[in-house]
């Protein structure tokens, strides 16, 4: 039995071991294992043993928040955040860029465009300067925004194959981090991953203020937003289960299904065909 403890024949003082056990090890049954520490001279006393143990439970715990933050899909995870941000904050800042450069200039306009023409202009004034400057700031965040996008639209084939081939490079790192990884992803039910993305709505349904969603952030790919509003919900089932098998298969073998796109694509051919039964059969009434 004293083979199966996490300390057996572990000098105290090693505490990557340590970490390393406690992560990976385990027994066929529960035991008094301070008893046996202090049997075989581990621990000095029962409080010894649980002071060992707090240090390596820490240790190990420690060592696998590292290891999965270091992960390929977690770094996808923050590239997309950091997208979306970026690009959000680009979008709020030439806001201000625009009414501020609107008083200062004689031409105007809008958006990050507008904020690009800015850092062309020679300033003259104090004033003048620190538009110019924010509009640099402005530019500066979308072309950082874009660069993220170039890093996740290579990355996420490498990470999740299947799925970015189904719902594209972006949408499937943006529904990695709505799950929080290709292995929470994996793990979610189709009906799940259907409504990712559409939390507040679904939160007032479940309190009896709004009806159930049919989508969340998967509305944005073209099998469910080219569809009409009345066969919407059949879409976004059809997209969300084979989004759930692509995150599935990604995770636990990595092999690429192209099948899955073709199926996709019949599926929704039907659903949309049925829609164009329908229309035409109201034309004929």
């Amino acid at each position: 039995m004293t083979d199966d403890a996490w300390f057996a024949g572990l000098d105290p003082a090693d505490r990557e071991t340590a970490a390393g056990r406690i992560r990976e090890g385990g027994a066929d049954s529960p035991a008094d294992w301070p008893a046996m520490a202090v049997e075989t001279g581990f621990a000095a006393d029962e409080g010894d043993y649980y002071d060992c143990l707090r240090e390596a439970t820490i240790d190990a715990a420690r060592a696998a928040v590292e290891e999965r933050e270091g992960a390929v899909d977690q770094q996808l995870v923050h590239a997309v955040r950091a997208m979306d941000d970026c690009r959000r904050q680009a979008n709020e800042l030439a806001e201000r860029v625009a009414e501020w450069g609107s008083s200062r200039f004689e031409s105007g306009g809008t958006g990050v465009e507008y904020a690009r023409e800015l850092t062309e202009r020679d300033p003259e004034t104090l004033g003048d300067r620190r538009a110019v400057s924010l509009a640099r700031r402005v530019v500066a965040l979308d072309e950082e925004a874009d660069a993220l996008k170039e890093y996740v639209e290579t990355t996420t084939p490498e990470v999740a194959p299947n799925l970015a081939a189904l719902a594209g490079p972006v949408l499937a790192a943006r529904l990695l981090s709505l799950a929080g990884g290709l292995e929470s992803l994996a793990k979610k039910p189709s009906g799940t991953v259907q409504v990712l993305g559409a939390e507040d709505a679904l939160f007032a349904h479940l309190r009896g203020d709004a009806p159930s969603p049919k989508h969340g952030i998967i509305y944005t790919h073209d099998a469910v937003r080219g569809t009409r509003p009345d066969d919407r919900g059949s879409a976004a089932r059809a997209l969300a289960g084979k989004l759930s098998i692509a995150a599935r298969i990604d995770h636990y073998s990595g092999d690429r299904r192209p099948e899955l796109e073709a199926e996709l694509d019949d599926r929704i051919a039907t659903i949309q065909a049925r829609a164009a039964d329908d229309t035409e059969a109201g034309d004929d009434e």
